[in-house]
């Protein structure tokens, strides 16, 4: 019953906005909450984020909450991201997962953006030199995944968002919501669909919106409180499909192809490949492609397409725990790309 309403969810959620989702560059640059779309997590980063049909565990809350049902027992997840490298700016991300009852699991994720000190400046003193401030930028997934069956699996996520600045703050929620089918001699064959950062519009707050007016006539001072303008969320639909090449016990490689339909920004299409040796070590790398992406005149994102990662498993105790560590790259152009680097400790 439950997969059956959230499948309705989402589909509903599809029919009712398919004249939003149709990238439509008329809309572009409208939608705040810009750090959503960014990817804290280093293993499907490294797959150019195509990887929504087969990536699993804590990672899979970004991109289909749907695969954290496949969290084998505990799982905590730690990631840096040098964020456009020269910019300054940092990503750090922890996620932990816990597999409950038969078929279901918890999931918790924060991600926190840091821009560095800034000065801070005023109409009066536009050269700072009063102080600096450091703008943060916050979001805390609540999530849930559960299998109803040996294919059919289906998640929730619920997400509080923060950003702040010197002296104004907004603050609002987004949901996620995933399913992914499984099929095939070997679980081989998965297809995903899942809708995200779907909410209420935010709007900024605070004393940085508030001005201070002197009354000629009698000298006297008000203060005038502005409101901003709420902001939409960024919200966006992901399919995919991915397939298992197994070649033996040892060797296998995995293909995802992904569609993301982006209500605020030009529509996406993902390649990502990974190849695992004896599920220990792994290398992946993507190409991820929208219109006018290999013309520098007419992109419009900082991202050039490809991508590239690693991660190697080691095993520690006898209960088959295990540490891995993640490294992936994202090429830009300008500054000199993304580097992420991840610890997955799986209990």
């Amino acid at each position: 019953m439950l997969m059956k309403k959230l499948t309705l969810i989402i589909l509903t959620a599809l029919v009712s906005t398919s004249t939003v989702f149709a990238g439509n560059p008329d809309r572009a640059g409208s939608a705040g909450a810009g750090h959503l779309l960014i990817n804290p997590w280093a293993r499907s980063s490294g797959m150019a984020n195509a990887s929504m049909a087969s990536i699993n565990g804590i990672e899979a809350t970004f991109l289909n909450v749907a695969g954290l049902a496949f969290t084998r027992k505990t799982e905590l997840v730690f990631s840096n991201s040098q964020y456009l490298v020269g910019t300054g700016i940092r990503l750090n991300a922890f996620g932990f997962s816990q597999h409950v009852g038969e078929t279901g699991a918890l999931g918790l994720t924060v991600t926190n953006m840091n821009f560095g000190d800034l000065d801070i400046t005023e109409e009066s003193l536009p050269e700072g030199g009063i102080g600096t401030f450091s703008p943060n930028y916050t979001n805390i997934g609540l999530s849930y995944a559960k299998g109803f069956s040996n294919s059919i699996y289906g998640g929730l996520t619920v997400r509080l968002i923060s950003e702040s600045i010197y002296n104004v703050k907004a603050q609002g929620f987004s949901f996620d919501a995933g399913i992914r089918y499984v099929t095939g001699e070997k679980d081989n064959v998965r297809f995903g669909i899942a809708l995200r950062n779907v909410g209420p519009p935010m709007r900024y707050r605070g004393d940085g919106l508030s001005v201070t007016a002197t009354i000629p006539t009698n000298g006297t001072s008000l203060t005038i409180d502005q409101r901003s303008e709420k902001y939409e969320m960024p919200s966006l639909v992901n399919v995919g499909f991915a397939y298992d090449f197994i070649f033996n016990e040892k060797m296998k490689l995995t293909s995802d192809v992904q569609f993301t339909s982006n209500s605020f920004s030009r529509d996406q299409f993902g390649l990502g490949l990974q190849f695992g040796f004896r599920e220990r070590f792994f290398l992946r790398g993507g190409y991820t492609w929208e219109d006018g992406i290999g013309n520098d005149d007419e992109r419009t994102t900082v991202f050039t397409g490809p991508s590239m990662g690693a991660t190697v498993e080691i095993p520690v105790g006898a209960n088959d725990t295990r540490i891995g560590l993640d490294y992936s790259y994202r090429t830009t152009n300008p500054f000199n790309g993304v580097h992420s680097i991840g610890v997955h400790i799986a209990l």
